[in-house]
């Protein structure tokens, strides 16, 4: 059901309002996570979004003390190897894959959060064929394990929608459903991701209202991985169809950069053009951007529910 939203309520609006830890920083490590942290919240964010990639890259108890002496919320997100890849044919590979995932999710747990996120069911990169049947066997097998170890902790996992170029397995949200509904598990839910979308889906609406209560994380991301407003998403369209659907979950910023993207990062997701050079200065643009579209959709969205109420009311002549 639509939560109808009332005018006075509109500038009320509250999506937690994340940031990708690695817009600030290129290197992984306790000192730049923890400087990602105060400079997150000296931009004004709710949340930061933790990469988990090498879960024991961070010493944990001292970023999580940082995090609630900031107080500033967390998610964490991940993307699998090919050499630790639950879709994988090969046993030995799957095995690798589910020890990443459960390191990934008892680190997310000690860090306070309440959810894991990312290409949580295969390896991040471009696949050179298809799934086969016995991958995603193990995939779908591996997950379910996965979600019910989470749900015993009280965290959700999220499989984040991404392009054909890095991954050959969830690819739109109607896939995600897919899966969703064939496994059953209550705390594993879809999450979308703007610059995917862009590639893979027919528009910004149909996707977020099919997931409607089963999205539970949004990516904010440009066209080409910069300043928002300055590629070609159709952002109005995109922040309309949350409202309809009253998402009230995380609505975080990611973007990469040439100089400001790790090396190993970077080759994967092909970043290699210098799209900005000052981080701070794109990531409050970005935060303010986010708050702005989100009440405008709601001030959209309940202006038109007032004139649909106005014209039904009008005697017919």
């Amino acid at each position: 059901m639509i939560k109808r939203t009332n005018v006075t309520e509109i500038d009320a609006v509250t999506n937690p309002i994340g940031i990708h830890a690695l817009v600030w920083t290129a290197e992984w490590n306790t000192r730049t996570a923890l400087e990602a942290v105060a400079r997150s919240k000296d931009a004004g964010f709710d949340l930061i979004e933790l990469p988990l990639l090498n879960p024991d890259a961070i010493e944990i108890a001292e970023v999580r003390r940082s995090l609630e002496r900031h107080k500033l919320d967390v998610r964490c997100s991940l993307g699998l190897r090919f050499d630790a890849d639950i879709s994988s044919s090969n046993r030995a590979i799957v095995v690798r894959g589910k020890e990443l995932l459960k390191k990934a999710l008892e680190t997310t747990y000690d860090l306070g959060s309440t959810y894991l996120t990312g290409v949580t069911y295969s390896a991040l990169g471009k696949y050179n064929q298809p799934p086969t049947v016995e991958g995603q066997m193990h995939m779908q097998e591996s997950l379910a394990e996965l979600a019910d170890k989470a749900a015993d902790l009280g965290v959700g996992i999220g499989m984040e929608v991404v392009n054909r170029y890095e991954s050959n397995l969830i690819n739109t949200a109607s896939k995600a459903l897919d899966i969703l509904d064939l496994l059953g598990r209550p705390n594993l839910t879809v999450h979308l991701d703007t610059y995917h979308m862009h590639i893979e889906e027919v528009d910004f609406t149909q996707p977020i209202l099919a997931c409607g209560n089963r999205l539970g994380y949004v990516h904010i991301g440009e066209s080409h991985r910069g300043y928002l407003g300055s590629g070609s998403i159709p952002f109005t369209q995109l922040f309309r169809a949350l409202a309809t659907i009253d998402y009230d979950g995380p609505i975080t910023f990611e973007s990469f950069s040439a100089t400001s993207t790790a090396p190993e990062l970077a080759g994967t997701l092909a970043v290699w053009r210098e799209l900005w050079n000052d981080p701070y200065d794109l990531a409050v643009h970005a935060r303010d951007y986010i708050s702005s579209s989100l009440k405008q959709a709601h001030r959209a969205n309940r202006l038109a529910e007032q004139f649909i109420q106005m014209k039904q009311s009008q005697p017919l002549s």
